[in-house]
């Protein structure tokens, strides 16, 4: 039987290739890789021989060759096609490691050139990738290295039967595999070119890219099918992206409970990445995609307090995040509500044993390790870089809300400024605001939700939904803060608030009537400030 080993990335090969020898497989293989095996003493053909045909044009052409293609893409059961090898003396490939030239990791390095891009572009490789794949009943293909130690355990385990043979499920899985990457490597070389911007990159040293390419390709890969959608009619999956950020909902451990729900899953990831945006802990709990409690304390437990305060009834079914491990205390105070999902990036043993009782509860570990919280793009500080809605036919791309304000891009607009506690409070409405679908109106002070008004078609609605919800939560909105996620379009709004007992407001700004809404606060005796950025979320 014979091998051809053609790869871009060495890591294990050599020991690969030692083992298939060992095994009674005959090694072909190209340039650096064949002098990487024989450099460990392992028999090889090289290419060149085999085809009798130098490598040329810096290597672009070495395995286009019939010899090469039609020893991969003859079946074994059509006497032709055996009889045409036969007559032009080319023998059969029955395995092939391939992984391709570096394109994705290549174009993702600063000040990457056009020239360095196109070099990266692998020919040979995704050829010889596919014709292996398309005959998956004669050829297996490996183009992942994670595949070497099932593919030999499997081929040492049928050694002497079965005629030495991965069964055939295998060999279509990894075929499926095959060309999945061709098709993951296609789409990232559209995706790079169409976002060049050819008159704007002439004479640059790097090509100039826009955000949005010309072409999108999307690239997910499914984790899970589900009961059903949105609702019981419809059809639903779980997909991640190909590369997908550090601690996000995707990269989650299910250590128990009932299969994930598609509307678990949608609402678990709203109060994941709510919860995600402090540095000292935090609870957030979310129903029906909205927050309906969020705290801060100086530890989950009374993070869990203060959150479950804000809207008890409305928690209970809900969506329970934390931002640093649940232990034995906190655990304990959740378990005495009815709640759907649970997140933290870890528990104590002594929380999973309290649930352990509570079986039909989701409790997810969601690792924070790899988030950099100071990292350079979103994707490295745990977050989407961009949405994307769905409509007729098509759909919306946009950047993500990843916007974070800080104290200094607060514009005071009003004769009385915000005290310290008081700032601190608005940027913690702000946070939570943020992660409330519009109009929102939030209520919070002393780091806790006290009345969140959401989903409303009039922001005074929402105003007086909040107020409704902390008066029956039995907290006093007196002195409290509030953030609205866009501007007050007139002064009404704002008079409801401040009635219900606000002593200082954040929003926007950017309303004609901006003027009379500042006038009205002053006239009230409120502090307000400006953020400069509105979150609208639909």
């Amino acid at each position: 039987m014979n091998v051809l080993i053609s790869v871009s990335d060495k890591a294990g090969i050599a020991e690969f290739a030692a083992a298939l020898v060992a095994l009674g497989f005959n090694l072909l293989s190209t340039g650096g890789t064949a002098k990487l095996l024989q450099d460990a003493g392992l028999p090889v053909t090289e290419v060149a021989e085999l085809t009798q045909f130098p490598e040329m044009l810096d290597g672009r052409v070495k395995t286009l060759h019939p010899k090469v293609h039609g020893g991969l893409l003859a079946r074994r059961d059509v006497p032709a096609h055996m009889q045409a090898l036969q007559e032009h003396g080319i023998g059969t490939i029955d395995m092939l490691v391939v992984n391709l030239y570096p394109f994705e990791a290549t174009v993702a390095k600063a000040g990457c050139t056009l020239e360095d891009a196109i070099e990266n572009i692998d020919i040979g490789g995704p050829a010889m990738v596919r014709s292996a794949a398309k005959n998956w009943k004669d050829v297996a293909v490996l183009t992942d290295a994670a595949q070497y130690a099932p593919v030999l355990a499997e081929l040492q385990a049928n050694h002497g039967k079965h005629g030495g043979r991965l069964s055939d499920k295998t060999r279509f899985g990894l075929s499926v595999a095959a060309f999945n990457r061709v098709s993951d490597y296609d789409a990232a070389i559209s995706d790079y070119l169409s976002a060049i911007d050819f008159d704007a990159s002439t004479g640059a040293a790097a090509p100039v890219l826009t955000q949005f390419p010309a072409h999108s390709n999307g690239r997910f890969i499914k984790l899970q099918d589900l009961r059903y959608g949105e609702n019981p009619h419809q059809q639903a999956a779980f997909y991640r992206d190909l590369y997908p950020a550090p601690g996000s909902l995707v990269t989650a451990e299910q250590l128990q409970g009932k299969e994930l729900s598609y509307n678990n899953i949608a609402d678990a990831d709203a109060a994941w990445e709510c919860a995600k945006q402090w540095d000292v802990p935090a609870c957030v709990i979310v129903k029906h995609a909205n927050p309906c409690g969020v705290a801060v304390g100086a530890n989950a437990l009374e993070a869990y307090d203060k959150a479950f305060k804000t809207d008890p009834t409305s928690a209970f079914g809900g969506i329970i995040a934390f931002n640093v491990p649940v232990d034995g205390a906190a655990a304990e105070a959740v378990s005495k509500q009815f709640v759907e999902v649970l997140m933290a990036p870890d528990f104590t043993p002594e929380a999973l044993a309290v649930f352990r009782a509570k079986q039909n509860v989701r409790v997810l570990r969601i690792p924070l390790d790899g988030v950099q919280r100071g990292g350079d793009t979103d994707w490295a500080r745990g977050h989407n870089a961009m949405d994307i809605k769905r409509i007729g036919s098509g759909l919306l791309m946009q950047s993500s809300d990843n916007h974070e304000l800080k104290l200094s891009d607060l514009k005071v607009v009003t004769k009385m400024a915000p005290t310290e506690q008081q700032l601190q409070d608005l940027l913690f409405a702000w946070k939570v605001a943020k992660f409330v679908k519009s109009n929102a109106i939030v209520f919070c002070a002393g780091g806790m939700t006290m009345g969140v008004g959401a989903g409303q078609m009039s922001r005074l609605d929402s105003a007086r939904i909040a107020s409704i919800k902390a008066q029956h939560a039995g907290l006093s909105l007196q002195g409290s803060a509030v953030a609205s996620d866009a501007f007050f379009p007139f002064r009404d709004g704002l008079d409801v608030v401040i009635d219900q007992g606000a002593s200082c407001v954040i929003q926007p700004g950017g309303s004609m009537r901006d003027q009379e809404v500042i006038d009205a606060a002053d006239e009230r005796g409120v502090a307000m400030v400006f953020s400069g950025v509105r979150h609208f979320r639909h």
